[in-house]
């Protein structure tokens, strides 16, 4: 998928969310860094452009978690981040 891809990782030790090299966090579970990855996706999409969230798993290989205009947003069981 060409577009906005937002990449939910650990780092160093801690949960943290990149974006073309660039990390923001950290955050203190996956699941908020994948709340806050995913609420930055929307806004993109929400701009015309093509967003995805993808979260490394224990194998080191990226899962998509979720896709703009394809998977519902916010995400079932998951509130918007904060701020």
């Amino acid at each position: 998928m060409a577009g906005v891809q937002y990449f939910v990782t650990r780092h160093k030790g801690q949960w943290m969310v990149a974006l073309n090299c660039e990390y923001s966090g950290p955050y203190a579970t996956e699941e908020e860094a994948i709340r806050v990855a995913v609420d930055a996706a929307y806004k993109e999409g929400n701009a015309g452009r093509d967003a995805q969230v993808l979260v490394q798993g224990h194998d080191h290989r990226f899962r998509n978690e979720w896709t703009y205009g394809r998977d519902p947003y916010p995400p079932p069981n998951r509130a918007r981040a904060e701020g």
